[in-house]
């Protein structure tokens, strides 16, 4: 095979060690040379200059967790970094060690065979932190949530069939009023401001209950959780906002398709950045996040169509979008889900919308347009002698001849 990088190295990256591999090919004569370092900012530099001396241009390791990272921010500079999914270069089972793998990696890179992941700038990694931490801190709040709705439960108390939010501004003061000990019924619902979903007789007999001091207790514990973490959600979309300000006007482009919403759209920029360069088509990016049904066919038959996990941070979002716009009335995304749900099922058509929005993302992002619908009866006007033809075909199955004539 031709090799297109004469000297070059393979990194096989662990948590406390990194096994390098340099590949130095003249001619027929192919090189290795080998050394362990540490993965100690003094024992990175040293590799560094190891592979300086030995002429190396590209550096291939494998997406191993987080050990990649301060690796790539050393070597990111002074050489071309390939950074490997780790499915798509295993090596043949046996005789397995950290030598044979970096010297597999190296092998690997010097013929060209290593497909690069997608690692966004440093400007989006630290974007793409933020958005997923405000993620989880979102997650622990409704965490917390249910176990305040378990304890009430246990008490007997039925808050959440009566009100709607139970962290609403009637809900919290129901909530710290039976912290405090509270626990005649009357008195607590007097505690509810504004309009609620049911009458003031079922608010009261849905607050009879059997409080005792474990629930009071398991519900400040809950509560004060919850009012830390809303108050480092609050911080961190500060915190948020300024790192946002170069990427503003992208996420006000993406706010213009039905269901992205401007937390939507803030991470869609943080997962896959505004620079389309990076992927060919439409396609591989709808590939990369998951959102297609794999290609696995054997002896002419197809085993399986399920799609791969993916972006799941990006995945998770887009889904959540989708039906978002499936709600939208007179909408080409709620025409494709309903087309396709008669057919396929739910789960799939919503899949396939996610999959339609993440495609036009990736054109308004390149182009620098607004989202244009193509409006509910795209279909139709597609497919219209397909549609005439069943329809006729649907006439006679009910034993009903009809002859057509151009309108």
């Amino acid at each position: 095979m031709e090799v297109l990088y004469p000297r070059c190295a393979g990194l096989d990256v662990h948590a406390d060690s990194v096994t390098a591999c340099v590949r130095v090919a003249s001619g027929q004569d192919v090189v290795y040379q080998h050394r362990t370092v540490s993965t100690t900012t003094h024992g990175l530099l040293e590799l560094a200059d190891w592979l300086t001396a030995a002429g190396c241009t590209h550096v291939a390791m494998e997406a191993t967790g987080v050990y990649w990272k301060p690796v790539w921010h050393v070597l990111e500079g002074p050489f071309t970094i390939v950074l490997a999914n780790a499915m798509h270069i295993r090596n043949v089972p046996g005789r397995k060690s950290d030598t044979n793998d970096a010297t597999w990696i190296a092998d690997l890179l010097a013929h060209g065979l290593i497909r690069s992941s997608f690692v966004p700038p440093a400007p989006i990694q630290e974007l793409r932190d933020l958005t997923r931490t405000r993620k989880q801190l979102v997650r622990e709040i409704a965490r917390h949530t249910l176990r305040i709705q378990k304890t009430l439960e246990d008490a007997n108390l039925k808050l959440t069939r009566v009100v709607s939010d139970m962290l609403g501004t009637s809900g919290r003061a129901i909530l710290k009023a039976l912290i405090a000990g509270e626990t005649d019924p009357t008195r607590l619902a007097d505690l509810t401001h504004g309009r609620l979903k049911a009458s003031r007789a079922q608010l009261v007999d849905a607050l009879h209950g059997r409080v005792t001091a474990h629930h009071r207790y398991m519900i400040q514990l809950h509560l004060t959780q919850i009012e830390a973490l809303e108050a480092a959600v609050t911080d961190l979309e500060a915190h948020l906002g300024d790192a946002l300000a170069p990427f503003r006007a992208a996420i006000n482009l993406l706010t213009t398709m039905p269901g992205i919403s401007d937390t939507a759209a803030r991470v869609i920029v943080a997962e896959i950045g505004i620079d389309m360069t990076r992927f060919p088509t439409a396609g591989h990016l709808v590939s990369w996040a998951g959102l297609c049904p794999r290609l696995e066919i054997s002896a002419g038959k197809r085993h399986s169509t399920r799609t791969r996990h993916g972006a799941p941070w990006l995945k998770t979002t887009l889904v959540q979008a989708a039906w978002g716009a499936t709600r939208k009335k007179g909408s080409y995304l709620q025409a494709q889900f309903l087309r396709l749900k008669s057919r396929r099922g739910p789960k799939k058509a919503i899949l396939a919308v996610a999959a339609s929005m993440l495609t036009a993302v990736f054109f308004m992002l390149r182009d620098g347009v607004e989202y244009h619908d193509l409006g509910p009866q795209h279909f139709a006007r597609r497919d219209k002698d397909q549609i005439a033809k069943r329809l006729v075909q649907r006439l006679r199955d009910l034993g009903v001849n009809v002859e057509i004539t151009a309108a």
